[in-house]
Order: C-alpha cells, then structure tokens, then sequence
C-alpha cells in the first residue's frame, strides 16, 4: 500500500509541472516590454510606470521572481495594474505565451476586442 502511494505522488509530481506551464490571464492583462530600473519604478512600452507595493512578478516558470534579481532585464511581460494606475501583478512570458497574437497593449484595445478566457485568445472586431 505505501509503494503504490509513493508511485502516486511520483506521478503527480511528473504531470503537475506540465500543467503548471498552461498560464491562465485575467481579462484586464495589457502586454508589454518592462524594463525594472529599481525595485519601486520601472519603464513599460518606453514610458515611466510606478510599480505597486504589494507587486508580483512571476517567472517563464509560474514562480515568483524578486524585483532586485531583474533590474536592467528588458523583458516581454502581460500585466495588470492597481486603481492608481501601479504595476501590480506581472507575468514573464514564454515563448509560446508570446507567440499568442494579437493581445492587447492599451485599456482601450482591451475594451475594443473581445477575449476567449478558456482558449485565451483575443479577437479584434
């Protein structure tokens, strides 16, 4: 009986980090280029942003990622912000995350086009 539950736990531990890799993101998620120039600020698409206090940034692996381990890393990211306009959850893409196309850059785009929160595709009208 115990064997069979180690084989268990083994093989959930085999499958759990292959679908760890299928990232679900929320409706309001903008994409852009970040690049973190201290651990309270940032440049987003080229313009100066604020980063939240209360910030999560995860890796290409779904883990999070400190803000002083990517100062100066220009990276490809999908990411929300706060009612004031702060940075305040962001996703470090993969690859294939980024072959995902179109997605929206700006709110407005995000209110124009329509999204497909299962196959997490969005439509341009």
């Amino acid at each position: 009986m115990y064997r069979c539950a180690l084989a268990t736990a083994a093989a959930i531990c085999l499958v759990a980090p292959a679908a760890a890799q299928q990232r679900a993101f929320p409706q309001n998620a903008l994409r852009g280029a970040l690049v973190l120039t201290s651990t309270s600020d940032a440049t987003l698409n080229g313009k100066p942003a604020r980063l939240a206090p209360g910030l999560r940034i995860r890796g290409q692996d779904n883990m999070l990622a400190m803000s002083g381990s990517l100062l100066g890393a220009k990276l490809l990211v999908n990411y929300t912000v706060d009612m004031q306009g702060l940075v305040k959850d962001v996703w470090v893409l993969t690859p294939d995350e980024a072959a995902k196309k179109p997605w929206p850059v700006t709110a407005q785009e995000a209110q124009a086009w329509s999204f497909d929160p299962v196959a997490q595709v969005w439509t341009k009208p």
